[in-house]
């Protein structure tokens, strides 16, 4: 089979090799990808910037949906023609996550799934909804969880509270559509006016473009009458957190999400004076997958795709990704 191999780092080194057919073994799945998606963590991991001393050669990518074209012994919970995608960190099911789910992680840790087959537990697989594109379903392991993760499972969010939203990037957006789902006031910044005027046609209520307006968290109070917003959902990391802090209420919630900002230093400060109750989100678990799941379903919401690459263009879809431009998700199309 076909598979993408981090052998060094950097794009450029991303090489596409042959590698066996794996053939999977007692409660163990194989499955035949055809999409995938692409998430900043992957570019990190390219690069060598999310782990320089992580093993080689490494499959990268954490996403991807496919057909489930064998089972081994004993497994129940799929059958051979389901589509299905792996859950981010396949061994963490349900409640707190441990040392052991966090090994799991796909991409980082151990072998992703940017490959024609990829073998993984049955434990650690999710049927995904009906309606969507195999592209679009390839989006939801890891943007959509953390987003989900974010403002439903850590502090749910609540018909007519605030929520300030940072980008235009897959979280973002999969936030904005989880939080008009449930009804909330949404603002989001990005310093593209283009882009905030499709925000607004996906249902925000507020734009900020924090090119023009550098002190959008002055904005964001502004907006709130002087209150601050409910939630902030944070992928700019502490290069953006002093901003989130002062636009964020009292005793109000920051999922922190990313690192896109950049940054050294974070006073705690304004932590402790607002009582914020400031959470970490590293995606979430197979149970919130599913939830998630349902919730896209019923709706029949679908996810943002930006633009889809073929399989032999993913150096092409990561240097998309580096360049910013996208809105929504990057996603690989096995043609």
């Amino acid at each position: 089979m076909k598979a993408y191999e981090i052998q060094e780092f950097g794009v450029e080194n991303l090489k596409l090799v042959e590698r066996p057919q794996p053939e999977p073994g007692h409660d163990e799945v194989l499955i035949k990808l055809r999409a995938w998606s692409i998430n900043f963590r992957d570019l990190l991991v390219v690069k060598g910037h999310y782990n320089p001393k992580m093993p080689l050669p490494r499959i990268p990518f954490s996403d991807g949906v496919g057909e489930v074209a064998a089972v081994g012994a004993g497994v129940t919970r799929v059958k051979v023609g389901d589509r299905v995608a792996g859950a981010f960190m396949p061994k963490w099911i349900a409640g707190e996550p441990d040392a052991l789910a966090a090994g799991s992680a796909l991409g980082g840790e151990i072998d992703g799934l940017l490959a024609e087959y990829a073998v993984l537990g049955e434990q650690g697989v999710v049927h995904v909804p009906g309606h969507l594109s195999d592209e679009e379903a390839a989006t939801l392991p890891c943007a959509g969880v953390t987003a989900w993760n974010a403002l439903v499972e850590q502090k749910q969010v609540k018909a007519g509270e605030s929520v300030l939203l940072l980008g235009t990037g897959g979280v973002s957006l999969f936030a904005l559509q989880f939080a008009q789902l449930h009804g909330a006031r949404i603002i989001i910044t990005s310093s593209s006016d283009e882009k905030l005027e499709r925000a607004r046609a996906m249902g925000a209520h507020e734009t900020i473009n924090y090119k023009t307006t550098p002190d959008w968290e002055k904005k964001v109070l502004e907006l709130t009458g002087r209150q601050g917003v409910d939630h902030v959902v944070e992928v700019g990391g502490v290069g953006t957190l002093p901003k989130s802090t002062r636009a964020v209420r009292l005793g109000g919630h920051i999922a922190l999400i990313g690192v896109l900002a950049g940054g050294k230093d974070f006073n705690p400060m304004l932590v402790l004076m607002k009582g914020i109750n400031l959470g970490g989100i590293y995606v979430g678990s197979r149970a919130m997958f599913e939830s998630m799941n349902q919730a896209i379903s019923l709706h029949q919401a679908k996810p943002v795709v930006d633009k889809v690459f073929g399989f032999d263009e993913v150096p092409a879809a990561l240097k998309h990704m580096e360049s910013g431009a996208h809105f929504g998700k990057i996603a690989i199309s096995a043609g």
